[in-house]
């Protein structure tokens, strides 16, 4: 078997949902939701799974996993269930993920009257175990939430038929590797196993070795643009310090002028510390990440999908399968420590054929990172010049010509012309619309580009080793290693005595700070403590986003570790000799 999946042929007359096979009842929740066609991955992937094959699945966020999956578990629910056990599973990294793809099975279903139930943390257990005891049809959990109930015996997986695992890379990457296993290895042997993956690194290939059988594999490789065609999701970067970024993102915001906007940062501190200075900006910013209750997120979403809210700024866990249609906008405050990661945040946008901007604000160090990703991605990223205050007050202009256009065209106007009339008598008409214009101008946008401070430029220069340099604040003209190179450990006052397992620590870093579980080294756990290995230049936020989590319900002492000196060598003696014999080495 390949480890590569092969791309899928396209084809020359794509089918529509009829041509499916599709039941009637799905093919007229789908016609009153709009759907007309169905995406690649709905075309390649439904045929094999109403068939009953396994599957393995790559495509990006946006693509339509979500209907590919669910349409085929649907039609093929029994019409009249005597049991209460579910038939189907997905396991999904995040609560908001489950939420979103439980109400997708419930619009594509409501005529079939299957139950769905999601099951995640942070919602009273209380009720998800009534609804389990009253049966239920397809669950849609985390995979923690779901091995909680396996234990408890209130999720019996003995009438599954299918089991689902969706947006995989990002399970394996928040580390729940060793909770799918656990919970395929409850599952019947004879099942349907299906995995969907927006990427799909080596891990994800020996996953699908061990639990699929003879699968079909789909590549949906990324549209490229037609020719004389804007890409569906225009991708752009700021070279910037750090001490200038609020400034630079409220001046790119300015500029941009997003309908929604998504801002991820690397942790909750600076997330809350990002949504202030916005709202100090006059944005309508809310804060997202998982310090917050359920309840909390949940009115949040509700502000931004109303419009009362019209910037989200978010760390990763608490922002992964989001998808809010009036989003135009994704920013990252910080370079993603991964590409992956900048596949999936920027995935929020340009979903369902809609255009999008993915904007990036890079500090000098992280340039070489954006080569990366582009590498990685083939996909080019632009890298402009912060907006000046000339380019601030002319967009500005723009947009108050914008509304004045607007209103010309749609309003009623003629409760004024009494007012105009009265004043062309004493004044110039051109200097009536005049004033007329600055003060609708200064009504729409109070703050005035005069008030605007430059933001020092960074421009790349070439050095001469041909790697590239940096001109503007922050350059490093030093020899010596640069900034950001080698790795330190961090100290964690938590151990064995306390239950924490590698993949707890593994799950906290990814879940509160960013970085992705392939930038973390090896693990070492002993009795009162562990040490975690990871890059210089991320564990300041490792640091905070674990000082500001809990372990196994547990608050941690959380440092530097003092065998590491500040470059991030490491000094070893016997004692440490001895403690790195019984570490745990990330795969």
């Amino acid at each position: 078997m390949s480890s590569t999946p092969e791309p899928s042929a396209p084809s020359t007359d794509p089918p529509a949902f009829a041509d499916l096979g599709l039941r009637p009842e799905l093919l007229a929740a789908l016609s009153a939701l709009g759907y007309e066609e169905p995406t690649p991955i709905q075309r390649e992937a439904i045929p094999p799974l109403l068939g009953g094959r396994d599957l393995l699945g790559q495509a990006a966020t946006g693509t339509g996993k979500t209907a590919a999956f669910a349409l085929p578990l649907l039609q093929r629910m029994p019409d009249d269930r005597p049991g209460g056990d579910p038939v189907a599973l997905v396991l999904v990294p995040t609560r908001e993920l489950a939420v979103q793809v439980s109400e997708a099975f419930h619009r594509y279903g409501k005529d079939l009257g299957t139950r769905v139930l999601p099951i995640y943390g942070g919602q009273p257990i209380g009720r998800q175990l009534r609804a389990l005891d009253a049966g239920v049809d397809v669950v849609v959990a985390t995979p923690g939430r779901a091995l909680d109930h396996i234990a408890r015996g209130t999720l019996r997986l003995g009438d599954l038929g299918t089991v689902v695992l969706d947006e995989a890379d990002e399970m394996l990457d928040m580390g729940f590797a060793e909770d799918i296993e656990a919970i395929l290895e409850h599952a019947p042997e004879q099942r349907q196993t299906v995995l969907f993956s927006a990427t799909m690194p080596s891990r994800i290939d020996g996953m699908a070795r061990a639990h699929l059988t003879d699968p079909v594999r789909i590549l949906i490789a990324r549209e490229q643009p037609v020719a004389g065609e804007a890409p569906r999701v225009r991708q752009s970067a700021y070279l910037v310090s750090r001490a200038h970024k609020p400034a630079a993102l409220g001046r790119v915001l300015d500029v941009e002028s997003p309908t929604a906007a998504i801002v991820f940062c690397r942790s909750r501190e600076e997330v809350d510390r990002l949504t202030e200075t916005m709202n100090g900006r006059g944005y309508r910013a809310e804060a997202l990440h998982g310090g917050m209750s359920q309840e909390q997120r949940d009115r949040v979403m509700g502000r931004l999908r109303a419009g009362t809210a019209d910037l989200l700024v978010a760390t990763d866990v608490a922002a992964r399968g989001l998808d809010v249609e009036q989003l135009s906008h994704v920013v990252n405050y910080d370079v993603p420590s991964a590409p992956e990661s900048y596949v999936h945040r920027i995935g929020r946008v340009g979903r369902a054929g809609r255009e999008g901007v993915a904007i990036t604000l890079a500090e000098p160090r992280e340039h070489r990172m954006l080569k990366t990703i582009e590498r990685v991605t083939g996909q080019r990223i632009t890298v402009d010049k912060i907006p000046t205050v000339a380019d601030l007050r002319t967009r500005r202009l723009e947009l108050t010509q914008a509304a004045l256009r607007e209103s010309l065209l749609e309003d009623d106007l003629e409760p004024f012309r009494a007012i105009v009339e009265s004043l062309s008598d004493e004044f110039d008409l051109m200097e009536v619309a005049l004033a007329a214009v600055r003060l609708a101008h200064e009504a729409t946008l109070p703050g005035t580009a005069d008030e605007e401070e430059e933001i020092p430029q960074v421009a790349v220069r070439p050095t001469r080793e041909g790697r590239p340099g940096y001109e503007g604040r922050g350059d490093r003209r030093g020899g010596g290693r640069p900034r950001g190179a080698g790795t330190t450990q961090v100290f964690v006052g938590l151990g064995r005595r306390a239950g924490v397992r590698p993949q707890d620590l593994v799950g906290a870093i990814t879940g509160e700070t960013g970085v992705s579980g392939r930038d973390i080294g090896s693990i070492e756990i002993a009795d009162r403590f562990s040490l975690v290995e990871v890059p210089v230049g991320v564990a300041d936020a490792v640091i905070a986003g674990l000082r500001a989590s809990t372990i196994k319900g547990r608050k941690a002492t959380v440092r530097r570790d003092r065998d590491t000196d500040g470059g991030g060598e490491r000094r070893y003696d016997g004692d440490r000799r001895e403690r790195r014999d019984r570490s745990w080495q990330r795969p």
